[in-house]
């Protein structure tokens, strides 16, 4: 990073970066994160190298499945966002795993019990009763998921407060009584908050361009003021620190449970 560099300079190149796909490489050496100890990525790639048939979720531009070192014969891949169904299937074609276009709440298009193994990392929103008709009993649904009131500090410093039920809506105990109402097991949920850094203002913007969710309808014409201020504060007294929630969940679906019908 390099304070010579302005505000507008900063702004106008992080407005004008590419947000498709799961690749955070650009925020290298201008924001940190800490990792959840758990290692998702390392965790879930085990557990591909032992599925039969393998779904994952909301995949993104694919990037965290193609991470796994191998691939059950069958693979496939759901995602909502044309941009990143695109960059998923250039991805994920050459290792033989299917890339189907599918809105994030519509019913999932595959039969009843069609997969031991569903994936997904930070999913917007899980759709319990679902992932458990798509698993085959004895299946298992393995996520990292993001957590209660991540990243607020600065959420908070472009919407203000927000209310509790908004801070508190993805408690991790929420999802563990929504699994077991749609007949799943949990057998693993942890949680972590972690340090993170944005070490200039281009990194705040690209960030909010990338996580749509956190600050709705962002634009820079929206937000300029305030985040000429926040420029302002990074330079003179360092980066901006927030911290995210992430935690982890697995949970199974029992043996000996039929299939419901499609």
């Amino acid at each position: 990073m390099s304070t010579a560099r302005t505000f507008e300079d900063l702004v106008a190149e992080a407005e004008t970066a590419s947000v498709d796909g799961w690749d955070f490489s650009w925020f290298e050496g201008r924001a940190t994160e800490e990792r959840p100890s758990w290692g998702y990525a390392r965790a879930m790639g085990e557990r591909l190298a032992r599925a039969r048939g393998a779904l994952d979720i909301q995949t993104g531009g694919g990037e965290v499945l193609n991470s796994a070192p191998k691939l059950p014969a069958l693979t496939v891949a759901t995602e909502g966002w044309p941009p990143n169904v695109a960059k998923a299937t250039a991805l994920l074609h050459p290792r033989g795993a299917v890339v189907v276009a599918c809105p994030e709440d519509a019913p999932l298009p595959f039969a009843a019990g069609a997969f031991d193994l569903v994936t997904s990392r930070h999913p917007v929103a899980t759709y319990w009763d679902e992932i458990a008709r798509v698993l085959c009993p004895g299946g298992a649904y393995f996520s990292q998921q993001v957590g209660p009131a991540s990243v607020f500090e600065l959420v908070e410093y472009f919407l203000g407060p927000q209310p509790e039920e908004v801070r508190n809506g993805r408690d991790p105990g929420l999802a563990r009584a929504a699994a077991e109402a749609a007949g799943l097991d949990v057998v693993d949920l942890r949680s972590e908050r972690l340090r993170m850094e944005f070490h200039d203002v281009g990194a705040v913007v690209h960030f909010l361009r990338k996580v749509i969710w956190m600050v709705p309808g962002f634009t820079v014409d929206a937000y300029r003021q305030r985040l000429r201020a926040l420029h302002e504060q990074i330079e003179t007294q360092g980066p901006f620190v927030a911290h995210s929630a992430r935690f982890l969940i697995e949970a199974r679906k029992p043996r000996g449970t039929a299939d419901p019908q499609d």
